[in-house]
């Protein structure tokens, strides 16, 4: 069976707003067959409210999956060679996990983890770095941290080692111009490459939102997916 994984990213009461209209834009080809990440206090200034932690339950007791989507969402640390080049190309400073030693990529997985847990009531879903990014030794403390999942822009993973699916990731850039086209243009030539792929992945963000080509962008991949069923992450561990 041809499965599709569609994820709605950095889902904090910061973009309460943007987060209801992503998820019902993908209602009609998803229904609550998605994944959301969950940013448990975005740039340190955005902690989840009681009312948002409610809605968070809500929507994990409807199926919703929930992944642990860093601490903070972003990058405060000193880069050099590839890791540079990354944080400076491949992300706006949010690459949190990008530079972390093992100790403080542990400590921030178990809090968000916890966290999260406490608020939906059942084990979180996986762990996805802000950006899809990683140094070696966060990849290296999913594991002691207790995830049965993780991704980034390539494949998704278990921690112990076995890899569930391979493929890049359809997703959006908004913050300028030149990112919005090249995105549009990435999605476009994914929307035919993937057609064989056993598993897609499809990704929003809530600037998404302001970007009505973007959006439509996002239609026309759903669309173009209509053959493959929508499916949990969890999904990939039954295979």
């Amino acid at each position: 069976m041809k499965r599709l994984l569609a994820s709605i990213h950095d889902v904090s009461p910061r973009f309460e707003r943007e987060v209801d209209l992503l998820l019902a834009h993908l209602a009609p080809h998803v229904g609550e067959r998605l994944a959301m990440l969950v940013v448990p206090d975005h740039w340190g200034s955005a902690p989840l409210t009681p009312a948002f932690k409610a809605q968070l339950r809500d929507w994990s007791d409807r199926g919703i999956e929930m992944f642990v989507h860093g601490w903070f969402h972003r990058d405060t640390s000193d880069h050099a060679g590839a890791a540079a080049f990354k944080a400076r190309h491949m992300t706006a400073g949010e690459g949190e996990f990008l530079g972390l030693d093992h100790a403080d990529a542990l400590a921030r997985m178990q809090r968000g983890k916890a966290l999260v847990e406490d608020t939906i009531g059942r084990a979180a879903a996986g762990f996805i770095a802000p950006a899809w990014l990683y140094s070696d030794d966060a990849r290296r403390a999913l594991g002691d941290a207790g995830f049965a999942l993780a991704e980034d822009h390539a494949r998704v993973w278990q921690p112990s080692g076995q890899v569930l699916a391979r493929g890049p990731v359809i997703t959006w850039a908004s913050r300028s111009r030149p990112r919005q086209l090249s995105s549009l243009a990435a999605a476009a030539l994914l929307r035919r490459v993937l057609q064989p792929a056993r598993t897609v992945r499809v990704a929003v963000h809530p600037g998404d939102t302001r970007v009505p080509a973007l959006m439509r962008s996002i239609t026309r991949t759903l669309d173009a997916f209509r053959n493959h069923a929508p499916a949990a992450y969890a999904d990939l561990r039954a295979c």
